[in-house]
């Protein structure tokens, strides 16, 4: 019972301290918030919007700040919409802020991602206080368009495209309408913050979407139909031309120093974020297939304490890989604080169940289940449970569970073999396994049959949880006995019955 008081503890602290990491993420980002608003107040110079209209075109030009080098920040995304790629996203816009930045450039080429994280980014860009311009340099595909239409002003390569932006799941499948609907509420929003803009021809001023609504909802729905633009039954996706004449993008551009110049800037300096050694060790442990690895470490070492309870070691390890599964996720938003305690009730309850009630009964089972729960719920799409229950959720938190499964039974395969490798003669550790062999005929016994022949008859008390083995207090000394029948509690008298083959058998006293 001892032993659970340390590591209970070590949990306790490991769960304080991702809590108050996830406190300190939070606070540079409100902070650098509060500092360009602050900035605005205080008459710094910062770039505005203009509107240049023509006879049936609409075009948008930034103006540069006068009087110094407009200070740019770029922003690269060009990998999957994921949790490594948004948290170096949020570190440049914070960055950008504490520099204070007249412009955040984005480049990017992307086939897009989750859903969830795309909606945090396109948010990050609506809520800005400074211009945010995009170069799409190949592709900005599902996600990765919604992220663009967010932007002030959206550059293109020749050859670039944007759109295709319908729900799929992992296996590239459709998803049901209501995933659809939410995408297209999400594309058409984004559209409408922009606004309207005026366009002059001749005496008439006519009001038009900066970004039209019905477009940005048709790259998702194949079901719409915009005459001259796309017929019934295909998903919008648009050229860099025919992105510029439907007014989804401001110009054509072949570098970033195209872009720039485009955008009317003329004396500049490019800042972009440089990856401490930390944010680099973050981003890989986040990677789903580190993830794998460290969820076989937890099983592995649980399996190994199991097999010799009291050790430490293989429990220590189990632990430690635990904190580095769940502490990036829990920093970057993915784990939830109830995902975190399923996994430290069901750790809690198997220590309990190595520690105070030797064996494997119903709190060894329900720690088990806590683990694996609290290592799958992670995987799951927050999308999912957005929308409630569905046979699709039910299919995402099935797969969840059948990839941590499946990396228990590898884990334990991989533990079986790894002990008889280590541990075998003639191993890398072979020499801590006892190779000796001890025969009868030498004099050798592994018991004195004699003392544990005379016990027979004595009284003693259970010293744990006899279900049925365990052990026995007789006097002062601890003996290995098996209860002949049921189980007999902690705590209880109990009589030896017999002995066999260096084994006592024994009943509780008020049985005999």
């Amino acid at each position: 019972m001892k032993k659970i008081i340390p590591f209970s503890a070590l949990l306790l602290f490991i769960v304080a301290a991702m809590s108050v990491s996830a406190a300190g993420q939070t606070m540079p980002d409100t902070m650098a918030q509060v500092s360009a608003v602050a900035g605005t107040d205080t008459g710094q110079a910062v770039p505005d919007t203009s509107v240049s209209v023509a006879s049936g075109a609409l075009t948008t030009s930034v103006n540069p700040v006068q009087g110094g080098t407009t200070l740019i920040y770029k922003c690269d995304m060009k990998k999957t919409i994921a949790a490594p790629l948004w948290r170096s996203v949020k570190k440049s816009f914070a960055e950008a802020d504490s520099l204070n930045a007249d412009f955040m450039l984005i480049h990017m080429n992307t086939y897009g991602g989750q859903v969830d994280i795309a909606d945090s980014m396109r948010t990050l860009i609506l809520n800005y206080e400074i211009p945010v311009m995009v170069f799409i340099d190949n592709q900005a595909i599902s996600a990765g368009a919604l992220i663009a239409v967010a932007a002030d002003s959206i550059y293109m390569r020749s050859g670039a495209s944007i759109g295709a932006a319908t729900v799929v799941d992992q296996g590239g499948q459709k998803m049901p309408d209501k995933y659809q609907s939410f995408m297209r509420g999400m594309m058409r929003a984004t559209a409408e913050a922009h606004g309207k803009k005026p366009v002059i021809s001749g005496q008439d001023t006519t009001w038009v979407w900066h970004r039209d609504p019905e477009i940005a909802q048709a790259m998702v729905d194949p079901s719409i139909v915009l005459k001259g633009i796309v017929d019934t039954g295909q998903v919008l996706t648009l050229t860099a031309l025919e992105a510029i004449k439907y007014g989804f993008c401001e110009g054509q551009a072949e570098t970033v120093e195209e872009v720039i110049k485009n955008a009317g800037i003329k004396e500049y300096t490019i800042k972009e974020l440089k990856l401490t050694l930390v944010d680099k060790i973050i981003m890989l442990l986040v990677n789903p297939v580190v993830s794998g690895l460290l969820i076989m470490l937890i099983i592995g070492g649980i399996y190994f304490e199991l097999q010799s309870p009291g050790v430490g070691f293989p429990l220590a390890a189990a632990l430690f890989g635990a904190l580095l599964y769940f502490a990036p996720l829990y920093l970057e938003g993915i784990a939830a604080n109830w995902h975190v305690m399923i996994f430290v009730v069901g750790i809690i309850l198997l220590l309990v169940e190595i520690f105070a009630f030797p064996g494997f009964g119903v709190t060894g089972v329900l720690g088990v289940i806590g683990i694996v729960t609290g290592l799958a719920l992670v995987m799951v799409d927050k999308i999912v449970f957005r929308f409630g229950p569905s046979v699709d959720g039910v299919k995402e938190i099935v797969g969840a569970f059948a990839i941590v499964i499946l990396a228990v039974v590898l884990s334990i395969v991989l533990s079986l073999w790894l002990s008889r490798k280590l541990f075998s003669p003639n191993r890398l550790f072979g020499s801590l396994a006892l190779e000796t062999s001890v025969n009868k005929a030498d004099g050798f016994v592994s018991f004195d049959t004699g003392k544990l022949q005379s016990l027979i008859g004595s009284h003693g008390v259970a010293h744990t949880v006899l279900r049925p083995s365990g052990k026995v207090m007789i006097g002062d000394e601890v003996y290995p006995a098996v209860a002949e029948t049921g189980f007999i509690s902690r705590g209880t008298e109990i009589i030896v019955r017999r002995e066999e083959q260096g084994q006592l058998y024994v009943v509780a006293a008020d049985l005999a």
